[in-house]
């Protein structure tokens, strides 16, 4: 029955949304009820294929608490989707890297480089942060040209602290990511910076100190081994 389910939503959603590239179909824990999985996104649909809803679903016999079931869902989407991206971030590698976050951040945004101007404490602490750009002025603007300089750098680490202390970076073109990471920000609907998430998909709105955010990789880490 699943499976004859998951061809009828397939068929549904190429016929009325085209758009949608669905990663995975599968049952909800209600029945009649199907998740589905588009990169970062979940969503619910009917097992017909007719109603498609976004939105969370909540498990209010959960011993500890009305658990989030789609939260969980959507932290291991969020995970997958950014470390789709790949080798194309610019990387700050602690020594001991214990943990790895991942940062959408513009330029010229001021906690954005508060968070920079700490990078060396975040490293000692065993974080290591995956840059991803988004200057929030959009695409053909002053932030969006100083991320395609410091990416098209002979030193891209330096291109962005150089970049993030107010200093002038030397205007270079080439072919980057900036556009695409843009466009992930988006499906991941974030519109501030910065913007961390987790190795584990959980997203943290704003500037965390190196030591404020060590402690919450713990407890996230200690949490998905309960």
């Amino acid at each position: 029955m699943a499976g004859v389910a998951t061809d009828a939503i397939r068929d549904s959603l190429a016929a009325s949304m085209p758009g949608f590239k669905v990663d995975q179909i599968s049952e909800s824990p209600v029945k009649g009820l199907y998740e589905v999985v588009v990169g970062p996104n979940l969503f619910y649909i009917s097992e017909d294929g007719r109603y498609l809803f976004s939105g969370n679903l909540f498990d209010l016999q959960e011993k500890s608490g009305n658990r989030d079931l789609t939260e969980a869902k959507m932290q291991a989407a969020r995970a997958k989707a950014v470390l789709a991206v790949g080798t194309e971030v610019i990387k700050f590698t602690a020594g001991e890297e214990n943990h790895v976050v991942s940062v959408f951040t513009d330029i010229d945004c001021g906690y954005c480089r508060k968070l920079h101007s700490e990078i060396e404490e975040y490293m000692k602490r065993g974080i290591s942060i995956r840059y991803l750009f988004f200057p929030r002025a959009g695409k053909d603007t002053e932030s969006y040209r100083k991320a395609v300089s410091v990416w098209c750098s002979e030193d891209r680490q330096v291109a962005l602290t150089q970049a993030k202390q107010g200093n002038t970076v030397d205007s270079r073109k080439c072919p980057n990511p900036v556009d695409q990471h843009m466009e992930l920000a988006g499906s991941l609907q974030i519109r501030g910076t910065p913007m961390i998430v987790t190795a584990g998909g959980v997203v943290l709105p704003g500037y965390v100190s190196a030591e404020d955010l060590v402690g919450v990789l713990e407890r996230s880490e200690k949490r998905l081994k309960e």
